[in-house]
């Protein structure tokens, strides 16, 4: 194999690396499409499980949610792309908070640092964050889910459906009109 060859494999490989996303995160999708994406999956939402503490709330079940429009968010207060989201989160929850929706963060961590309950009741009130939130350290909830990506956010309808899944920044118009929709669909 000539020089030449080496540096166009070389480059052919970087280019490979560079466009698929690191475990755990997701790269801005201005730049690279790694939304995961999935309307009318119509799979059961499983329940919040292993959670070491609820934070802004008593625990909760899906099926005591059944009737709600739900939106879950996996999310880990040290993620860059998370904290971008969580303006958007945030507003939905505060618009749509009085007309059927709820929204309960996942804070499923990366790093050690993050596991603590006091450092996670930090970045709540830091973000201004009202919803409820589970602690997910050992990844319980996360592999119900069978998740892969923070952020992550999955829509469960009024019968315990996931019906929308989305992985990375962006979409919020997308995630809000079907939060809508099913929302009128209640009324």
């Amino acid at each position: 194999m000539n020089i030449q060859s080496l540096v166009t494999a070389a480059a052919l490989t970087a280019v490979c690396l560079l466009s698929l996303p690191l475990r755990g995160h997701s790269a801005n999708e201005s730049t690279i499409d790694t939304r995961v994406k999935l309307t009318d999956a119509s799979r059961a939402a499983p329940d919040f499980v292993g959670i070491d503490s609820w934070l802004n709330s008593s625990p909760l079940k899906i099926a005591d949610l059944r009737g709600k429009i739900v939106l879950i968010d996996f999310w880990t207060y040290g993620c860059y792309n998370c904290v971008n989201t969580l303006p958007y989160v945030t507003r939905l929850y505060d618009n749509y908070k009085d007309k059927g929706l709820v929204v309960i963060g996942i804070h499923t961590p990366e790093f050690p640092f993050e596991r603590s309950t006091g450092n996670v009741k930090a970045a709540l009130k830091r973000h201004g964050i009202q919803y409820p939130v589970a602690q997910d350290n050992e990844y319980a909830t996360w592999n119900a889910y069978r998740n892969r990506y923070w952020p992550a956010q999955y829509i469960v309808d009024q019968s315990g459906k996931i019906v929308f899944e989305h992985a990375g920044e962006g979409q919020y118009e997308e995630i809000e009109r079907k939060i809508q929709q099913l929302l009128n669909a209640n009324s």
